[in-house]
């Protein structure tokens, strides 16, 4: 890699810990080329990336940020995870670790909240972006849903009791 190249990767990397939600770094124990395209198959699935960087070049991307602290992950064979969803990559990484123990979640990063191991697997058990929109679009439709039901009831029992008159008269 000359000197362009590393300019280039670290000035990609800048972007992703900038424009991120959340980063989540790994550390690979001897994946197989399969995994590795299982685990980047599951990260795009959920709108997430993999990126296998040089350590080094990581480090200095980080360099005078707020999360400069994640460089201390950065050791041996790394990969980073990241997503602009927050939950996202590290409920991928954290499900791919438990099914796979030649990758390793070593901590990450969400927004400027630096996270240890315990932090990003407390992440990955809650619900998604997706998850949440769901839910919420659900919460407000219920509502909806009941009061057209009330707002019909009286026409129901009102229609009942003309037919009612109307088959005794």
């Amino acid at each position: 890699m000359d000197r362009a190249q590393k300019k280039e990767m670290v000035s990609a990397l800048k972007s992703i810990f900038d424009d991120s939600a959340s980063v989540v770094v790994v550390r690979n124990h001897g994946l197989t080329v399969a995994d590795m395209t299982v685990l980047r198959t599951n990260m795009r699935e959920a709108g997430a990336s993999l990126k296998v960087a040089k350590n080094r070049l990581a480090k200095i991307a980080l360099g005078g940020s707020d999360i400069e602290s994640v460089g201390e992950y950065l050791t041996g064979p790394t990969a980073l995870g990241y997503s602009s969803d927050p939950v996202a990559a590290a409920k991928v990484l954290v499900n791919f670790a438990k099914d796979n123990d030649k990758i390793e979640v070593l901590g990450g990063v969400m927004g400027e909240i630096a996270l240890d191991i315990t932090g990003v697997e407390a992440l990955a058990k809650l619900p998604s972006l997706d998850e949440l929109r769901g839910k919420l679009v659900g919460l407000l439709q219920a509502p909806a849903t009941k009061v057209a039901a009330i707002a019909a009831a009286p026409a129901g029992q009102l229609a009942r009791v003309f037919g009612a008159y109307g088959a005794t008269g």
